[in-house]
């Protein structure tokens, strides 16, 4: 499969989650989270391409899929990840608290989405 095909994989599923979740369905919110984590888990066997590939999801239209892929590039693309974390960290609503969230276990030490 295609770094582009995997890229799009990501990101629609996790807008997919987020819908999921705003309806209220979590099982649905669960299966979509399975496929952009196997998404990503493809992409990272592509070694730092298939990483470098994710990042021009720093611009996507949807704050979500900006914030996830942000939080799995922290340790591969940190000045930018951050960035797009903080940004979204200043909202209110879901997306920035997790946006928060991602930044505080970042700086706890306790991150760990893509430890290699």
């Amino acid at each position: 499969m295609s770094l582009d095909t995997l890229v799009r994989q990501f990101a629609d599923n996790v807008a997919a989650q987020t819908d999921a979740i705003w309806q209220g369905d979590a099982k649905a919110g669960n299966r979509y989270a399975r496929k952009y984590i196997s998404a990503f888990e493809q992409l990272r066997a592509h070694g730092d391409a298939g990483r470098e590939a994710l990042t021009v999801l720093f611009s996507h239209p949807r704050m979500d899929v900006r914030v996830m892929a942000a939080a799995y590039l922290l340790r591969y693309r940190t000045r930018e990840a951050r960035e797009v974390l903080m940004e979204a960290a200043r909202g209110e609503g879901l997306v920035p608290f997790k946006a928060g969230q991602t930044l505080k276990r970042w700086d706890e030490g306790t991150w760990a989405l893509d430890p290699e």
